[in-house]
């Protein structure tokens, strides 16, 4: 590869900063393949080495003694051109995360790695081991159910192989109706799984959530209808004439994380709060306002039209009331 310009000083240093953690992971590793790795000349990292090695932190008489500095293997630096760190300065001294911290990042990891979207299960566990090591302590054994149930894996082997599916659906108005449809992707938003699909009956887009959905079953004897040119939205949720619009006033901080019902530039009210903004968004039905608001508590807050306000309030007080009983 050729030896790109010189780094300025700043990108030296960031350079640096992600080669001695990359060595010390991979002690003796080729000269050749820490220059693929970071897609840089084999004379920069050798280079580097050479710096790392004179790099490090006085002691107390202020002076650097061989104690203070990083060294290496010289001898298979010279003879077989590959990197092993054999005394590191300071790194251990950085902040840590405690066992607990460690332990929370590395179930979020675990829910991340369950989604459809994150195929790359490599890096998740590459993350973990990291999270592992740097931990003050041994992390508490976790386990998270990212929700890759039987129903989950019926609708992705569905979207996968291009089968039509049938099943019973409770919509928004609390009737059950035979649906008949053609998968086109499963997604999930705040902590519920979603079907995205051509329902055949209706000729159109339509999406449907799985905790919905029963008596799912492929069709065999179903052919593709839809038509060639289809496209999916990016967003999931649709604006369609029997919405209805509610305007809420939510944390000015929390805007990005209601992006896929107000998309990514909301229209904004006067009228607000310091640090809240009041806006509008189009629910197909009061239940599923009902679940945005309680999963995001003190951000969202429901104004109008009165009905919406009141569903909430009951949805809420019942909650509470739940908890009064046990």
């Amino acid at each position: 590869m050729a030896e790109a310009q010189p780094l300025r000083v700043q990108d030296r240093l960031a350079f640096l900063l992600a080669l001695v953690p990359y060595l010390l992971d991979n002690d003796g590793i080729p000269v050749a393949q820490a220059a693929a790795h970071f897609g840089v000349g084999e004379q920069r990292i050798r280079d580097a080495v050479t710096l790392i090695a004179v790099s490090g932190v006085p002691g107390e008489t202020r002076t650097y003694q061989p104690g203070d500095l990083f060294d290496i293997d010289w001898d298979r630096f010279d003879q077989r051109d590959e990197i092993a760190i054999t005394h590191q300065v300071a790194i251990d001294d950085s902040p840590r995360f405690s066992a607990r911290e460690a332990a929370a990042l590395i179930a979020g990891l675990q829910y991340v790695a369950a989604l459809p979207a994150n195929a790359d299960r490599e890096t998740v566990a590459t993350l973990t081991a990291k999270l592992q090591r740097a931990a003050s302590g041994a992390p508490a054994p976790v386990a998270v159910e990212g929700g890759a149930d039987a129903l989950l894996g019926a609708v992705r082997d569905a979207v996968d192989a291009g089968r039509v599916l049938v099943f019973d659906y409770l919509n928004g108005r609390g009737e059950r109706e035979q649906r008949e449809v053609e998968p086109l992707r499963v997604e999930s938003v705040d902590e519920s799984w979603y079907l995205r699909a051509c329902d055949r009956s209706r000729g159109a887009l339509r999406t449907f959530r799985l905790d919905r959905m029963r008596g799912v079953r492929p069709d065999p004897d179903a052919t593709p209808q839809r038509p060639a040119d289809l496209t999916l939205p990016e967003r999931i949720f649709q604006p369609s004439k029997q919405d209805l619009q509610v305007l809420i006033e939510v944390a000015e901080a929390a805007l990005p994380l209601l992006a896929d019902y107000l998309g990514d530039r909301p229209v904004l009210e006067k009228g607000s709060r310091r640090g809240r903004v009041r806006t509008r968004l189009r629910i197909a039905h009061l239940h599923g306002l009902k679940r945005l608001v309680a999963s995001r508590p003190g951000l969202v807050e429901v104004l109008e039209p009165a009905e919406a306000r009141e569903a909430v309030r009951e949805w809420a007080r019942a909650g509470l009331d739940r908890y009064g009983r046990t």
